[in-house]
């Protein structure tokens, strides 16, 4: 499918969406956020997918709403967006696939609540993140009052909502939001590399795994664990699950055979 706002590439099992908008700082607009949803509900379904990687075009990862349209919206398409946004922020949150975040400039209001939305986040170490809404008077309306509290802490989370703070992506390693500090021409290579190794690996693992971790983040550790002996069961039952191991054994036993007849030719 063709789009105005963003591309999809296919490299691999590996999706690449990159937005462009590069001359708004890949500010989003109405049509950027359907084509988004469209895309993200779209790669979640293909089976020929095993990860995605997004990222934004220019100095911008995403520089929040386009603020000249969000402007002019009346009651009724300011409503209609929120609604879309909510649709969209949960196609990337609730994807089958691991979503992995190219941080390579400005992720700022609706663009870091994107980034949140993520599962892995590799950023650039010039890129700068925030949540300035409150500097409009207004709040996220996407998912950052909720999401930042979860992936950053309450305190964390109540410095960028109640100061607007523009921080850069360093201050966001410690709390565990940014998995790894790059240099800026490192970044995506790396993004697609990682997303490359997940899609290498068996899908229902994956998926499953993605399915645990949010139910982990609803507390209920009896649950959870239910869920996770079901589906290791069934991972060690399957076809795939069943020729890694026998594999993995075999080549442990022949390494101890090896291992056992260097050591009795050199008489120890």
């Amino acid at each position: 499918m063709a789009y105005e706002t963003l591309t999809v590439e296919q490299r691999g099992r590996v999706a690449l969406v990159t937005f462009r908008r590069a001359d708004q700082l890949n500010a989003m607009n109405r049509l950027m956020q359907s084509e988004i949803t469209t895309a993200f509900e779209a790669l979640s379904l293909d089976p020929g997918i095993g990860a995605i990687v997004v990222t934004g075009e220019g100095r911008g990862f995403m520089a929040g709403a386009d603020i000249k349209e969000y402007a002019a919206q009346t009651g009724p398409e300011f409503d209609a967006f929120q609604q879309n946004g909510g649709r969209m922020y949960a196609a990337i949150e609730n994807n089958a696939k691991p979503v992995i975040a190219a941080v390579n400039g400005f992720a700022l209001g609706g663009g870091f609540e994107l980034v949140l939305c993520c599962d892995i986040v590799i950023a650039s170490e010039t890129a700068k993140m925030g949540l300035p809404e409150i500097k409009l008077g207004l709040i996220p309306g996407g998912g950052g009052t909720q999401r930042s509290v979860g992936k950053l802490g309450r305190n964390r989370a109540h410095m960028l909502l109640m100061t607007g703070a523009i921080m850069p992506a360093a201050e966001f390693v410690v709390p565990g939001l940014v998995n790894e500090l790059l240099a800026p021409d490192a970044v995506l290579p790396r993004a697609i590399e990682i997303a490359g190794l997940i899609a290498d690996e068996p899908p229902a693992a994956i998926e499953g795994m993605k399915a645990l971790t949010a139910l982990a983040l609803e507390g209920d550790l009896e649950s959870g664990l239910v869920h996770e002996r079901d589906l290791v069961t069934a991972l060690y039952r399957s076809q795939i699950g069943q020729q890694r191991v026998q594999e993995f054994a075999a080549k442990s036993a022949a390494r101890a055979a090896e291992k056992a007849k260097a050591a009795a030719a050199s008489g120890e």
